[in-house]
């Protein structure tokens, strides 16, 4: 429960805190490696009957192709489940801007990955979502210096036809790079003729 306190992190706590993340991410990376998944668009037949939860579930384990734009820009889901998405991404030099910073688009991407798979996690079968709405807040500098950050997407509603999202970009110490909100359209699948 957030009680609007500021927890004060260690730096044995921060190091802690990204060690758990790097394990965590190596697992992730592992098992994708292993079940020979890549970036991809996963099929209609593949998709068919399943939650977005699974869906996501299945990214993790390497039964879905995962997005292109993670390869990209160098970062991988490593945590689902009911309305909570969490992405691990580290900012490299190849993601500046000509001003010699982390482009504001490296951010956005993250942080929209975080909070629409957060909500994607509440679809049922045959529902679908896509952003409408995606606001966004950089509060700190990131930087290659930064290392591993985690954007971290929890759903505030969902409802039939709109859902709605936040999602923060954090450091092993806890301290806040970006928020962001959203507000996604959520719609019926066209159905799969054969």
């Amino acid at each position: 429960m957030d009680t609007g306190t500021k927890m004060v992190m260690t730096e044995s706590d921060t190091e802690q805190t990204l060690t758990g993340w790097n394990h965590e991410l190596d697992e992730v990376r592992d098992r994708i490696l292993t079940a020979g998944s890549k970036p991809g668009v996963a099929s209609a037949a593949m998709v068919a009957g399943k939650t977005g939860l699974d869906l996501m579930q299945a990214m993790l384990t390497g039964e879905l192709p995962y997005a292109h734009i993670a390869e990209t820009l160098d970062f991988t889901l490593v945590q689902v489940g009911p309305g909570k998405a969490v992405f691990q991404g580290t900012p490299q030099l190849k993601h500046y801007n000509p001003l010699g910073t982390v482009h504001g688009g490296w951010y956005a991407t993250l942080l929209d990955s975080a909070v629409g798979c957060a909500i994607h996690t509440m679809m049922p079968a045959g529902r679908g979502y896509t952003t409408a709405e995606l606001s966004l807040n950089i509060v700190r500098a990131a930087s290659v210096k930064s290392g591993p950050l985690r954007a971290i997407g929890t759903v505030i509603h969902c409802g039939r036809q709109l859902a709605t999202a936040e999602g923060r970009i954090v450091g092993p110490d806890g301290k806040l790079y970006a928020h962001a909100t959203t507000t996604c359209l959520v719609f019926e699948l066209p159905k799969q003729t054969t």
